[in-house]
């Protein structure tokens, strides 16, 4: 057989060897899948509105695991990492024949492993699916890299192993490691991280530096000596980051905003797909809080402690959340979180009761209530200072909260209607007991409720009296609102709460704010178990509770002298949106006590309290038939806004009619009337007949399409 023969024969026979080797390894390929699931299997992080790490969670196998893209790693790392590992990475198929051979030629020559053949690929392969370190093991690894090149780039390769490599203990990843031992991002690293971050997968445990600090020294100086010989860095700068030292003790992953984190931990908890929960929270603002709620937390009284909600009024975004004054605290049982906790109200409920009253239209800001001893059949509530003001305005009435005009106010109303508006507008609360129909002793905290929900009432007040649910989630879209009270009244409350009594030595918010004026409410409640201040201005609602966890009596907690504090010192902490008030709603107009329709001026007490199904009939008669509730009217704007024609039936006249809550100088006895707008947008229209009874509607006015 000629030589070009044999070759032809050789060259055939390599030919049939790869084919049947290919597809040996696509059956072997076929039945023996890669198995990726450790690169889905990631710490669950929390983050704030901007991305910013909160809170971290382990794998479920209890590791620290935070994932990375290749852009977010210092590329010199990724370079100096290639060089020392792999320096072929990007030309072999994922297994190196030139450094299998060279391991098997300094083994056979020293009679010992000198160095290793693993490629990168290799030890990805390795850290997916963990084995024994032997021959047989080698094999397997080769195999899997080969897996590993035939579907992804390598890129993608070093992502995975940049993911998953082994820094010790339970730390895994590029990302986690550099957290953990330098408290930073590993998008930039200086020559001694880096160096040391290289070494420590090449044995984790013995190069620790928690645990063997000279090693880790060692090892480190030994990659660096690499690096310098691969004049891959100077021999100044070798010496420079070998004059490094290295930390003793790991940096502690983010554990902000526990209380929260931990709520929606638990609710994605089953959903394998979400690692990162992005939450509507401010790292910043919540840092800065929980270090006050710290310091403030010392000067409580035994066993009590705090919680703080902070609400961006435009969004219902939470920026800042914190459930007791520390989460690992156990005197205080810090891990419960208070901010959820159904406790008494106190007197925060006062100001709702009141500006349900306006909209009804049976009370104002300015009509005088007689605040002396009262009795209701065998309830007979007293002031909190057991002191009687006689006369007063129910302006003033309100910032005292003094408890017999809410009670009289509420008496009128009715508990039942006054829980039924809670209902209707998302607030879940408790009656206390075995109670299953309100009184009126929910006017001074007879009711259970908590801070989210109290904060989400005052909230609305801020908003224009439109009440939104507080929204947790970043960028979330699922969000209710619904109109509470009427602009007018949210705006009259406002103008009351902005001069509520201050502190003993505390001066008004609006000399600490630069003329930035704050409305604010405290309560507490039966037996000082409970002390609140919630208050808010255009921007930002911010709701104090303190109290003891376990409801227990405590001795002159009083939500004016406790809470209102720590409110403000929260309010100084907020970030500034704006230096603007609350704006004064369109169509305000301010209306003085001589100037009130008479059946303002004073408070009138019913004789007895109406059913829900009474006063619906009472108001049947006195109708509002044009236009009808909730219509969307269009109207001309040139040269000035058209006029709308309002008819009324039934009642007795003479009549009264408001519109937006100011009076409207209208004939007293007409039943059809004009009035011609002054703006577009919301409008409420109300005609009291002369025996008080009152209807109202709601209109929407557009300019007319052209």
């Amino acid at each position: 057989m000629s030589l070009f023969s044999r070759l032809v024969w050789c060259y055939s026979k390599l030919i049939k060897a790869l084919f049947f080797a290919g597809l040996l390894f696509l059956a072997a390929d076929f039945l023996f899948p890669l198995n990726l699931s450790r690169t889905e299997d990631y710490s669950t992080i929390i983050t704030d509105y901007r991305g910013d790490m909160l809170h971290v969670y382990q794998t479920p196998n209890g590791y620290w695991r935070l994932p990375v893209t290749i852009n977010k790693v210092d590329q010199r790392f990724v370079s100096f990492l290639q060089n020392i590992e792999d320096k072929r990475f990007y030309y072999h198929p994922g297994f190196d024949p030139f450094a299998i051979l060279r391991a098997i030629w300094q083994m056979l020559d020293h009679g010992k492993v000198i160095s290793g053949a693993s490629t990168i690929t290799m030890q990805t392969a390795r850290l997916l699916e963990p084995r024994p370190r032997n021959i047989f093991s080698k094999f397997i690894e080769m195999f899997r890299a080969l897996q590993l090149e035939m579907r992804y780039d390598k890129s993608q390769i070093l992502e995975m192993y940049l993911n998953l490599a082994s820094y010790g203990g339970n730390i895994q990843g590029i990302r986690a490691a550099a957290l953990t031992y330098f408290g930073k991002e590993p998008l930039v690293l200086s020559d001694a991280e880096i160096a040391f971050l290289i070494s420590l997968p090449q044995s984790p445990e013995r190069n620790r530096p928690d645990r063997h600090y000279n090693k880790s020294i060692l090892a480190r100086n030994f990659i660096l000596d690499r690096l310098q010989a691969a004049e891959l860095i100077s021999e100044a700068e070798a010496i420079q980051a070998k004059s490094t030292s290295l930390p003793e003790h790991r940096t502690q992953l983010p554990r902000l905003a526990p209380h929260l984190s931990q709520r929606f931990f638990k609710i994605f908890s089953s959903l394998e797909s979400t690692k990162q929960i992005h939450l509507s929270l401010d790292k910043d603002l919540q840092s800065s809080l929980e270090k006050l709620a710290r310091n403030k937390q010392a000067f409580l009284q035994n066993q009590a402690t705090l919680a703080i909600l902070v609400v961006e009024n435009k969004t219902g975004y939470v920026r800042a959340y914190i459930g007791s004054g520390g989460y690992y605290n156990q005197t205080i049982l810090g891990q419960n979180d208070m901010i959820q906790a159904i406790r008494s109200p106190g007197s925060t409920l006062k100001p709702f009761i009141y500006g349900l009253a306006f909209d009804q239209l049976f009370l104002h800001p300015a009509t005088v209530i007689n605040d002396s001893p009262i009795r209701f059949g065998d309830y007979a509530p007293k002031n909190f200072d057991r002191q009687y003001y006689g006369n007063i305005t129910v302006s003033r009435a309100l910032q005292l909260s003094l408890n017999i005009p809410a009670v009289l106010v509420l008496n009128r109303l009715g508990p039942d209607y006054f829980t039924e508006w809670l209902k209707n507008n998302g607030v879940q609360f408790r009656l206390p007991g075995n109670i299953k129909k309100a009184g009126l002793p929910i006017a001074l905290g007879g009711i259970g409720i908590n801070l989210e929900q109290l904060v989400m009432l005052y909230s609305g007040l801020a908003n224009g009296g439109v009440i939104k649910n507080l929204n947790y989630i970043n960028n979330s879209d699922q969000q209710k609102t619904s109109r509470a009270l009427g602009a007018i009244t949210a705006w009259q409350i406002y103008q009351i709460l902005k001069d509520s009594p201050m502190p003993p030595g505390m001066i008004a918010p609006k000399y600490l704010f630069n003329g930035h004026e704050i409305a604010f409410k405290t309560g507490t409640s039966y037996g000082f178990r409970d002390a609140w201040a919630i208050g808010f201005d255009k921007n930002y609602t911010v709701g104090i509770w303190i109290g003891r966890p376990d409801g227990s009596f405590a001795p002159y907690r009083i939500g004016r002298e406790e809470a209102a504090p720590i409110l403000m010192d929260v309010f100084k902490h907020l970030p500034v949106l704006s230096y603007e008030n609350i704006e004064k709603p369109i169509g305000y107009q301010e209306t003085v006590w001589r100037d009130l329709p008479e059946s303002l001026k004073y408070f009138q007490q019913p004789s007895k309290i109406p059913t829900k199904d009474q006063i619906a009939e009472k108001n049947t008669d006195l109708k509002i038939t044009y236009p009808i509730n909730q219509a969307v009217i269009e109207l001309n704007s040139e040269p000035t806004y058209e006029s709308i024609t309002i008819e009324s039936t039934g009642g007795k006249g003479p009549f009264i009619w408001f519109i937006n809550g100011s009076q409207v100088d209208f004939p007293p006895y007409r039943r059809k009337i004009t009035w011609t707008p002054s703006s577009l947008g919301f409008a409420r229209i109300t005609v009291i007949d002369r025996d008080g009874n009152a209807t109202s509607i709601e209109i929407w006015l557009k300019e007319k399409p052209i």
